[in-house]
């Protein structure tokens, strides 16, 4: 199956087969897998219902590579919305939300440094005043610098402000040594952009090796990791680790995707592990669903099937 990775990555970025998922209602019950609705309310309900379970969840409103600066105040605004209603339904101490600087002007011409930053700022304002936290998501590695200087400058006033590394890249293992630090939320992941030879492990050997190594550096330093993984080696090993470093339950916590793993999501809680679940909601679904496919392949025969029938 890890021949279809790349094609499903370059997939992401097709206006026209986007096109052809988005108008097929078919498609839907593969998508509701992994994201649970369009409107904040849906999101809002989702989290209701897995902190229920005894979870918390990070929110991602989905949307990224924004060149409008109408769209990028949009997203802020929706943002702010969901902030709001998740204070009202009591949520935010078990809930924060994750944030794409793509999607809020870093790539806007210019100035989209300084637009990125300034809307950055607006959503960790709303997040503290709600009592609860933003990350920072990573994306391509053409946007790690911009996006750990922003992550910088927001931590001078926001220093809750989560960071997200990734493993496939060779710089990680010395980004994450510079922000083990005490207070620092970090994020690990895989990484799931198609990216060069020249800047990342291509192998998914190579790439769990350099988790490992990360993981080492996480837990064996003073900052709070977050243990982005679905793969059952990965957990245990993050947890063998943890017994190593002296690290006390609730002191680190793990990641998953909505939809994915969830029965091992409930155990992990069960057993005092913190345990938070990413939800993406929104229209701009499309992109978030390939790079989903790629990682788990063997869910695109269902969704070929899904397209094939209605022809």
């Amino acid at each position: 199956m890890m021949f279809l990775r790349q094609p499903l990555l370059l997939l992401a970025r097709s206006s026209g087969v986007k096109k052809l998922v988005s108008t097929m209602p078919v498609s839907a019950g593969i998508v509701r897998s992994y994201v649970p609705g369009e409107t904040t309310e849906s999101a809002v309900e989702a989290t209701s219902g897995l902190v229920d379970d005894g979870l918390r969840v990070t929110l991602d409103f989905l949307g990224e590579d924004t060149l409008d600066a109408e769209q990028a105040e949009a997203t802020v605004a929706a943002y702010l919305d969901l902030l709001q209603q998740l204070g009202t339904r009591s949520l935010t101490r078990q809930a924060e939300v994750s944030v794409k600087l793509s999607a809020i002007g870093q790539f806007l011409p210019d100035n989209g440094h300084k637009v990125a930053l300034e809307n950055a700022r607006t959503i960790c304002r709303a997040a503290r005043n709600a009592g609860t936290t933003v990350t920072l998501d990573m994306e391509d590695h053409t946007t790690t610098d911009s996006t750990l200087a922003i992550l910088r400058e927001l931590r001078k006033d926001f220093p809750e402000t989560g960071a997200v590394l990734q493993a496939a890249l060779h710089r990680t293992e010395s980004d994450c040594r510079a922000l083990a630090y005490e207070g620092s939320r970090v994020r690990l992941c895989k990484g799931a952009y198609l990216e060069p030879e020249a800047v990342a492990f291509q192998d998914r050997l190579d790439i769990d090796k350099s988790y490992v190594r990360c993981l080492k550096v996480l837990l064996a330093g003073e900052g709070y990791p977050m243990v982005a993984t679905h793969d059952p080696r990965m957990v245990e090993i993050a947890s063998s680790l943890a017994s190593r470093y002296g690290r006390s339950q609730g002191s680190y916590e793990y990641q998953m995707l909505y939809g994915i793993r969830p029965d091992e999501q409930r155990r992990l809680a069960e057993s005092g592990e913190t345990v938070r679940v990413y939800v993406p909601y929104g229209t701009e679904w499309y992109g978030y669903l390939m790079r989903r496919l790629a990682e788990r392949p063997q869910n695109l025969s269902f969704f070929v099937k899904s397209l094939v029938s209605k022809k």
